[in-house]
């Protein structure tokens, strides 16, 4: 069976009960004032909000993370983490344990259906410039790599099944929501005129268990595949469908598509692929910030499509900035709270909404534009492609 994750999506905000609140409150109120910098509560431990949790924690914060779940998801979906956001974890002192994993990204290319070269992406290049490769990493190695940081630094709590329904209910001096594009904290504190938007398709990721030694994307019709390295002796792939509701579906879109397209489907269980509807937040928000005490980190404040692969690499960026700009205020602590959410959002805000902005117009030409007539503008672009294309790799750290 297909792991369906709508649902999960459209559960984010939760509900949390008025005993659960009470507690909460009173853990706050027993704190001793002065250990440390602040108190923060942390609403999410997706890959936002615990890299959020190890930066304050690094910073001296007392910190406390909320999950809606009663478990962390342990499905194996690759990240690509461009050399600005390895910077990032280098800075949050986890840079190490994520190369321990990792594995580098070169070689990949845009093809069509028939397996023709359109265009080489950048990767190369881009090793050139910044001094290391684009890396990739599974997903569960970089949550325990997180969530290891975090142990080792002490003094954090996860508290699981937490469904938050009233996020203004939270006292501590510095509310942060790494809770997705279902966002609560979003809701709460800066209203519903920024809301999930669905583009009309499905997303659909799985583990084959072999290598292909072929990586890229591949641009059809309407729909595309992606293939990347994940881990010796096994390929992530990826794809977007519009229309198709059951694996079946799935295979017979690709089914003519050059090797090993339809091999990575058909050997991969379906009872392992995940399915998700995707959506991008819209329209963009005029802060991630509100109240002096209020901070918005990840897709909870510009979810994107997945198209230019930069979701993992945003968040990892707003976390490592919000939490520099937290410590920068030094001994002001709360107080200076304000001013350093201000720094915050004029380092992320633009940058982030440009990525976001960037991966929707890509996905419109991907599937929006003709054929015939979008192949030949990649395959004769050249020189200005490449500019193009490493712009999109660098779009999240610029």
């Amino acid at each position: 069976m297909v792991v369906d994750r709508a649902a999960k999506g459209r559960a984010m905000g939760g509900t949390w009960s008025g005993q659960e609140q009470e507690q909460e409150q009173e853990q706050e109120q027993d704190r001793a004032p002065g250990h440390g910098a602040g108190t923060a509560v942390v609403v999410g431990a997706g890959v936002a909000g615990l890299a959020t949790a190890v930066g304050l924690r690094r910073a001296g914060w007392e910190v406390t993370v909320l999950e809606r779940r009663t478990a962390l998801e342990r499905y194996g979906t690759a990240f690509g983490i461009h050399p600005t956001a390895q910077a990032a974890l280098d800075r949050l002192g986890l840079g190490d344990a994520l190369r321990s994993r990792a594995l580098p990204y070169r070689g990949a290319r845009i093809r069509r259906p028939d397996g023709q070269v359109l265009a080489a992406l950048p990767l190369e290049r881009i090793e050139r410039r910044a001094g290391r490769p684009e890396l990739l990493v599974s997903r569960p190695h970089l949550i325990d790599a997180l969530l290891a940081a975090l142990e080792q630094l002490g003094g954090e709590r996860i508290a699981y099944g937490r469904h938050l329904t009233d996020p203004t209910a939270l006292t501590a001096d510095l509310v942060v929501g790494a809770d997705g594009i279902n966002s609560a904290v979003r809701t709460s504190h800066f209203g519903r005129a920024a809301g999930p938007r669905p583009i009309g398709a499905d997303a659909w990721i799985g583990i084959a268990g072999f290598e292909t030694g072929l990586h890229g994307e591949t641009w059809g019709a309407g729909r595309f595949f992606g293939m990347t390295p994940v881990a010796a002796g096994r390929t992530n792939w990826y794809a977007v469908v519009p229309g198709a509701t059951t694996a079946q579906e799935v295979r017979e879109a690709f089914a003519d598509w050059h090797d090993p397209v339809p091999r990575v489907l058909a050997e991969t269980d379906p009872a392992t692929w995940i399915r998700y509807e995707v959506r991008h937040l819209y329209p963009a928000l005029p802060s991630f910030v509100a109240d002096g005490r209020i901070a918005l980190v990840g897709d909870a404040a510009h979810a994107m499509t997945p198209h230019l692969g930069q979701g993992a690499c945003t968040a990892l960026l707003d976390a490592e900035a919000l939490t520099r700009a937290v410590a920068a205020a030094g001994p002001a602590g709360p107080a200076g709270l304000p001013g350093a959410l201000r720094a915050y959002d004029t380092e992320r805000r633009r940058s982030a909404q440009r990525t976001a902005f960037a991966s929707r117009n890509l996905h419109r030409f991907m599937t929006g534009c003709h054929p015939a007539l979008r192949d030949a503008l990649v395959r004769g672009a050249g020189a200005a492609l490449h500019r193009l294309g490493e712009r999109r790799w660098r779009a999240s750290g610029t």
